[in-house]
């Protein structure tokens, strides 16, 4: 069987390369090969900060199976495999033809897509009956999305007016009630507004009686309200506007792409952790191995809220106090610009050049202030820091369009969206975000008052394990 053969492989390069750190490569070559083998749907969660070195234990049995596969990744991901996983198992004696681009001969073992390309590919038909492989499962819910959003800009509009002329006071006429509608509204800081279904009805029931409709148009008409939500980001400058369109789950409204063929999700996901749209029958769990060292967690008690006036001075104290003496490189995580900036300010004040705002060439001990996505971005290219500090957990706003449109669909079917929307993904960024910590020694920071006083705090705390408690702040 598959399994076996790549196991007594995998086993054999691991022994050549004098053994991996991580426990359980040959778990993971079993388990893809014999979803391989069966196409049935796997989801093999990791746990936060595990080794990347992983991803052996899952391109062996790509290498030795006979069926086609396509691997769906990141950019990041395409560069690891490419550079650091092929050359591997060529170096072992495993030749696996990879294809890129649009398209790829049915005889490809493997072909390496991104998540737009495996849209294209399936709408297209030539996806044909492949096996599908997610190395990076936290990302396949976003990237999808992305990839399915629909946009609509000046120029598409123009385009629809010049293809239906006939139309064009009425289409002129929508389009200003739609400005006035998305203008009215009061800056946020994201430069976000949602737009409603009854704002967007008018213009869907006019275009439903014309003819045929230039690209995007009908797309975004096949999107139906149920499943989709709508918002724009204005230019208030230049009192302009971009129309965007997005699924909430993906993979329920993509319906058909994973029907009928092998999938293997592989990522660093929660503990029961699902997603919408994908039911394995098989899910298992490979965690770490316990750890000899906690990671020091810092969390005072009686810390301020976010929301309090006096939470930034707080904030900007207590950074201070942890970066004071630090010989290592520090980094601090705000996602509000406007305190991530204040903040930034604040400790150049005190450290001078060592402080630094999203720069990838920060000093030996230096600082950076920087945002969640950019950190989860970039941390991979940066030293291993000896601290990681918290600002205010990464909770999403119910001001961003599509988060309150998720919230609303899980209100609606009666489910308590925070404990199962809101707090998961947050803990789930923490998770990744502090994971360099535990192969760094390193200590981690959480200066967010709902830790302690909320209940659902003990739950953040709990994700974290295990971890010993800094009671006071010592110099390194």
């Amino acid at each position: 069987m598959l399994e076996a053969r790549a196991h007594h492989q995998l086993k054999h390069l691991l022994r050549q390369e004098g053994g991996g750190d991580w426990p359980h490569h040959l778990t993971l070559c079993r388990l893809v090969g014999r979803s391989l083998r069966r196409a049935d749907h796997t989801l093999i969660r990791l746990a936060a900060g595990s080794d990347p070195n992983w991803l052996v234990g899952l391109m062996v049995p790509l290498a030795m199976g006979e069926v086609s596969v396509a691997l769906v990744a990141t950019e990041a991901m395409r560069r690891r495999l490419l550079q650091v996983e092929l050359p591997r198992l060529r170096a072992a004696g495993l030749a696996l033809s990879c294809w890129e681009g649009e398209k790829a001969p049915e005889q490809a073992r493997l072909w390496l897509l991104s998540h737009e390309g495996l849209l294209r590919a399936w709408q297209s038909g030539e996806l044909g009956a492949r096996q599908l492989v997610f190395p990076e499962a936290e990302l396949v819910q976003s990237r999808l999305r992305e990839a399915l959003e629909i946009n609509l800009e000046s120029s598409h509009w123009e385009q629809l007016r010049r293809c239906l002329p006939a139309a064009d006071s009425s289409l002129l006429a929508l389009h200003e009630r739609l400005s006035r509608r998305i203008l009215s509204q009061p800056a946020t800081p994201s430069n976000q507004v949602a737009v409603a279904p009854e704002d967007e009805a008018p213009l869907r029931q006019l275009l439903r009686l014309l003819g045929p409709l230039p690209d995007p148009w009908p797309a975004w008409m096949a999107a139906d309200d149920r499943h989709w939500t709508s918002w724009a980001t204005v230019d208030r400058r230049q009192l302009q506007w971009r129309l965007h369109r997005q699924p909430l789950e993906p993979l329920e409204v993509a319906a058909g792409l994973l029907d009928g063929r092998g999938t293997v999700v592989v990522g660093l996901l929660g503990k029961e952790t699902g997603l919408p749209g994908i039911t394995p029958k098989v899910v298992v769990d490979l965690a770490e191995p316990p750890l000899a060292d906690p990671l020091p967690l810092y969390v005072p008690w009686r810390q301020p809220l976010p929301n309090s006036p006096h939470y930034s001075d707080h904030l900007l104290d207590h950074s201070r106090r942890l970066v004071l003496a630090q010989t290592g490189l520090s980094i601090v995580l705000v996602e509000d610009a406007s305190l991530r900036l204040t903040l930034a300010s604040g400790l150049a004040a005190e450290f001078g050049s060592r402080v630094v705002h999203q720069n990838t060439a920060p000093a030996s001990n230096g600082v950076i202030c920087c945002s969640w996505g950019w950190w989860l971005d970039h941390q991979n290219r940066l030293p291993l820091p000896c601290q990681v500090i918290v600002g205010p957990l990464p909770i999403s706003s119910l001001e961003e369009p599509l988060t309150a449109a998720r919230v609303a669909n899980l209100r609606q079917q009666g489910r308590d969206w925070f404990r199962e929307l809101l707090l998961p993904e947050a803990v789930l960024q923490l998770q990744r975000a502090s994971a360099s910590l535990r192969r760094a020694t390193g200590r981690l920071a959480l200066l967010d008052g709902r830790v302690r006083s909320r209940s659902w705090g003990q739950q953040v705390l709990t994700s974290l394990e295990p971890w010993v408690e800094l009671s006071r702040l010592l110099p390194t």
